[in-house]
């Protein structure tokens, strides 16, 4: 099977043996791995003044950078910021990612239309819309919604370049989810499950991001019926075991491996706490990809994420049975 017929696999819960799929959200360390600036932190105002040749240049390293990535550290994955973000070059950076590496990665984007938690410079409107203009926001939603199936479709009828989408927006905080479990059932689940619903009848697979503390609201947002959960945040409290006592064996499970220790920690907690995650992911057989609890961020050393890859490499085999435990 190719990376991406094994990451649909284990996102449908289905055993596939050897390899556990691995991806990240974001892989921001192309400096240091490539000596390339990451395709989201580069500065296009003046893109509207370049040559046709040069933005085709543009796209052609972009697309260069994001499949180096997925070779040099196996992932079966990519996840593609635009930029700019449009729909026209959206679909000429899928296109030539395909031409250059074909059916071999799934690739998915975001177009989260839910609410988020609000910025400071927001925070306070945010938050007094929430309890005195509802409906606002539910207005709003519909429009953002709208606005996220259109791309899907527009995608859809450009051939399908894209597998699915990841929905990126936070709901969480370490402690608690800034909405109460009412306010999400209001203002987030029908716009998420409306969403998710009209992405799977385009043929889309959805993957549902949030960092943080999920479990007051977990089950609010496995009625959303997503096909997997992203990033099971241990330092907001986020087990894999917990998670599966609460949504089952149905949803797939996405990272787990904490990203505070990768980057403050020891190398032997660093090395305890990857062969933990992938120990309890594996321990179903099916539906786990591996994965950092948050992303490879800028200001992780390099050297964290290659040594979990090394020990993905080593231990994260179904058919060499569980890691040890360490």
């Amino acid at each position: 099977m190719t990376n991406r017929e094994r990451f649909i696999k284990t996102l449908r819960c289905e055993p596939i043996g050897g390899q556990v799929p691995t991806f990240e959200l974001v892989f921001f360390l192309t400096m240091e791995a490539f000596g390339k600036v990451h395709p989201n932190h580069r500065v296009y105002s003046q893109w509207n003044q370049m040559s046709e040749n040069e933005r085709k240049l543009q796209i052609a390293d972009m697309a260069d950078i994001y499949i180096q990535t997925a070779q040099r550290y196996g992932h079966s994955a990519i996840f593609i910021h635009p930029n700019p973000w449009d729909a026209e070059n959206t679909q000429r950076l899928l296109e030539e990612i395909r031409k250059k590496s074909g059916d071999e990665y799934y690739l998915m984007m975001d177009r989260d239309p839910t609410w988020a938690i609000p910025d400071g410079d927001h925070m306070m409107e945010f938050s007094t819309m929430m309890y005195e203009e509802p409906e606002k926001l539910q207005d709003m939603s519909a429009r953002r919604l709208e606005s996220s199936l259109e791309l899907a479709r527009k995608l859809d009828d450009w051939g399908h370049l894209l597998d699915g989408f990841c929905f990126c927006s936070d709901y969480c905080f370490n402690v608690n989810p800034f909405f109460s479990p009412d306010q999400f059932e209001e203002l987030i689940v029908p716009t998420l499950k409306a969403v998710i619903s009209g992405c799977h009848d385009l043929g889309y697979y959805v993957i549902k991001h949030t960092d943080g503390n999920i479990m007051p609201i977990l089950p609010l947002m496995a009625s959303c019926k997503p096909d997997a959960f992203h990033s099971l945040d241990p330092q907001g409290g986020v087990s894999i075991p917990e998670v599966r006592k609460v949504i089952g064996d149905d949803i797939c499970l996405i990272g787990n491996v904490n990203c505070g220790l990768l980057q403050t920690g020891t190398d032997e907690e660093c090395r305890k706490d990857v062969l933990r995650s992938l120990r309890q992911g594996m321990e179903r057989g099916r539906g786990y990809v591996f994965a950092t609890s948050n992303c490879a961020y800028t200001g992780m050393p390099l050297e964290r994420y290659e040594t979990m890859i090394g020990l993905w490499r080593q231990y994260g085999n179904y058919d060499l049975g569980l890691p040890p435990q360490e």
